[in-house]
């Protein structure tokens, strides 16, 4: 694998950079759901990126020669992804299945901007954990109680501190599935038992429940406000959902349900979200009760109530590299790299440089913009970049002027054009690698382990 030229670089930060789009989903093509998939990779061709379609039912992945790859059921050719230029975007319930959620971990160990992350999602798909974060941020809500034990339903109304009638939701659930309106202390407890006869190791949520008229939708992308709808409540129902038949209608928010919505998807660390909440009686003095946050929105009733092109606006702002979150990797103190012409080279990942990554030669000898320099036992002649003045600290507390070299690095079959900092010193590890490098990896390093990432070596 090449290292980007410089040209690739100007071009990327220009915002013209064609990267690859997969859409992760376990919905059938042919649902009504499966319209926001549609529309991204719409989206995506017209930017001139490549995209995927990874049906997570029969899915697999492979990792081979440094390439790591997503395949659907009967596609052994595979599609590569890679950290440097692949977002990922999940549509659908990836929790029904653990290996699902083990795809999403696969994908961030190797780098690649999932939309949301596993720990978002593990947020918002349980509407218990859901509650305890916006509990943690201060985020209005109704009052919550968790029943945890079929013959403690009547201890957890008492707890809720409420009058009938009752929220009764299950923690994993959309599109308004699994919500159940309880009109009676009796009727509770004949549901709770019942539900429990089906499922002994479930757990089931209280909460106050608001009268309403309607609930409103924010989408927050990269924290700011992306659309809103209000989804009126369905005639001869107590919900309104759009996928129960709710039809959504323009609404403009006042400044507290702005700074409520946007709180709540950062309380679950979401880049995309969606925020449902139920607006206060006055709107304009008193914060909304937060209801949910969805990880995996979808953008149908939101495009036909904003009239906005939502699925363009999404993809134009991770088209800006700037927009990608990314979950680091858990890395050891010395990894093992790839340097060309010395090969594989244990190097290690020093947190407590903030300056430069640094090359520890010998026999270093300048001759015009030239240095020549030896390590490991084989000598090169690299072109000088320029001089960096440099604070040693440790046993040499000074600043001393080194030379600025550009190598080629390989971490986990992906170049890195590096530079570093040509140093005498001896030192039993002839790679140091600062920050600036850890952050373009994408890695977090574990101080009392090493080679973590690099498989191929023994844990140590």
């Amino acid at each position: 694998m090449k290292a980007p030229k410089f040209k690739e670089f100007i071009s990327e930060a220009n915002g013209d950079q064609k990267y690859k789009l997969v859409i992760i989903t376990d919905e059938p093509e042919k649902a009504k759901t499966f319209h926001t998939a549609d529309r991204l990779q719409e989206e995506a061709e017209k930017l001139g990126w490549k995209h995927y379609l990874y049906k997570l039912t029969g899915g697999y992945t492979s990792y081979e020669d440094g390439i790591f790859r997503l395949h659907n059921k009967e596609d052994e050719k595979g599609f590569v992804v890679s950290g440097t230029d692949t977002i990922a975007i999940i549509r659908g319930s990836v929790v029904r299945k653990d290996s699902w959620m083990d795809i999403i971990s696969s994908l961030e160990k190797h780098s690649v901007c999932v939309i949301n992350s596993r720990q978002s999602i593990n947020i918002c798909t349980d509407k218990y954990r859901t509650a305890l974060r916006l509990a943690d941020y201060g985020i209005k809500q109704p009052k919550t109680t968790l029943i945890n034990d079929p013959e403690k339903s009547a201890l957890a109304f008492d707890k809720l501190d409420t009058k009938m009638p009752v929220i009764m939701k299950t923690l994993r659930g959309s599109k308004g599935v699994g919500v159940l309106f309880i009109e009676s202390e009796k009727a509770l407890d004949s549901i709770v038992q019942l539900i429990y006869k089906q499922d002994e190791d479930t757990d089931l949520l209280l909460q106050e429940y608001i009268p309403t008229d309607y609930d409103v939708r924010v989408l927050v992308l990269g924290g700011k406000v992306l659309a809103t709808m209000k989804r009126p409540v369905i005639e001869g129902d107590f919900r309104s959902n759009v996928s129960q038949g709710s039809k959504p209608e323009k609404i403009k928010l006042t400044e507290l349900e702005i700074e409520a919505s946007l709180l709540a998807a950062k309380a679950v660390n979401g880049v995309w979200t969606a925020v449902d909440f139920i607006p206060s009686k006055n709107r304009e003095k008193d914060p909304p009760f937060v209801i949910e946050v969805n990880s995996s929105p979808g953008t149908e009733g939101m495009e036909e109530a904003s009239g906005q092109n939502i699925s363009k606006e999404i993809i134009e702002f991770f088209a800006d590299k700037k927009n990608w979150v990314k979950v680091p990797s858990e890395c050891g103190y010395k990894e093992i790299v790839s340097i060309k012409p010395f090969g594989e080279i244990i190097a290690k990942f020093d947190t407590g440089n903030s300056g430069m990554s640094v090359i520890h030669a010998d026999k270093m000898k300048v001759n015009g913009k030239k240095i020549t320099w030896s390590l490991l036992d084989k000598t090169i002649t690299s072109d000088i970049i320029r001089q960096e003045e440099i604070s040693v600290g440790g046993l040499r507390d000074y600043d001393e002027t080194r030379y600025v070299i550009k190598l080629n690095v390989e971490f986990l079959g992906t170049m890195y054009e590096t530079e570093f900092t040509l140093d005498d010193r001896e030192d039993r590890t002839p790679i140091l690698f600062d920050r600036e490098f850890m952050s373009r990896v994408n890695v977090m390093v574990n101080p009392d382990r090493k080679y973590v990432v690099t498989t191929k070596y023994s844990l140590d």
